[in-house]
């Protein structure tokens, strides 16, 4: 994969460009306005100086990597790419509106991927010219560290852009998963059935997010609290992915309304330096 398109500078947008510039892609890495394409890379140098200062990459091999990835604000060069991910809000209309205007300017054989954690592939692929060439590839935070990429082929999706994009996922280093289209897929429904319980502990006073974070990284081994997670993730996805699985199942994915609360007041999470935690010191 030489070059390809990411849509969204976000935290996970700027992740999944890094992860694909450390193996060689050039990387079109757009938002809707410059500040905030360019705040994208900065937040790639950022990881990368990091990483150079523990010894994990080599200075070289960073430069390089942060001159394959190319902010801007429109769709120019886009014709040129073989792969766009389009890691944009998680908000099904804002994504169909991405997707149509890259079905007009993109070449015809390019796969269009959604980074989407919990719409369903079907729905946004409707958007375009090309279902067929239209997958879901969910990456998870942090992106460039984590391995996992779940594949989502919609209900017209051939069985060569399945293998296609299997075997992108494995050059830049991932692990695929092939995961039928439902609402959130395969590690979403997990984690927030895991979620629901963590959320209704805290509101019964039977412990507390510190407490239950201590727990699951000590007892069950998880290298990150489950409230830690969320506000990395943020509390407003997570009400959003809430919503979308209890849409789809019912009862057993009914948002909490403790985390209503949250987001209501905007502590939703170390974006805003506030969710289950405080990060303004």
């Amino acid at each position: 994969m030489n070059k390809v398109g990411v849509i969204g500078a976000g935290m996970m947008g700027a992740e999944i460009a890094l992860s694909f510039a450390l193996h060689g892609a050039v990387v079109l890495l757009k938002d809707i306005s410059l500040d905030l394409s360019t705040a994208g890379k900065s937040r790639i140098e950022g990881i990368l100086a990091t990483w150079e200062e523990k010894g994990k990459i080599e200075s070289v091999e960073s430069s390089k990597a942060i001159e394959r990835v190319i902010p801007q604000d429109d769709y120019s060069g886009f014709d040129k790419v073989d792969l766009v991910v389009e890691a944009a809000l998680e908000d099904i209309e804002i994504k169909r509106q991405v997707f149509s205007e890259l079905d007009k300017v993109s070449k015809k054989d390019c796969i269009f991927a959604t980074n989407t954690s919990s719409i369903p592939i079907t729905q946004l692929a409707a958007s375009t010219s090309r279902p067929d060439r239209f997958i879901g590839m969910h990456f998870f935070s942090p992106a460039s560290i984590m391995k996992l990429v779940e594949v989502i082929p919609g209900v017209d999706t051939s069985e060569d852009t399945i293998g296609k994009t299997m075997d992108i996922v494995r050059e830049i280093g991932k692990g695929p998963v092939r995961v039928v289209d439902r609402a959130g897929f395969l590690v979403n429904r997990l984690l927030f059935a895991f979620f629901n319980e963590a959320w209704r502990i805290v509101n019964e006073g039977v412990a507390t997010p510190e407490d239950i974070d201590k727990a699951v990284k000590l007892g069950l081994g998880h290298p990150v609290g489950i409230f830690q997670m969320q506000d990395l993730v943020g509390l407003d996805n997570a009400l959003a992915v809430s919503n979308i699985l209890y849409e789809e199942y019912g009862e057993r994915f009914k948002p909490s309304p403790l985390l209503k609360r949250k987001v209501a007041a905007n502590h939703i999470g170390k974006k805003v330096k506030k969710g289950w935690f405080d990060y303004s010191k």
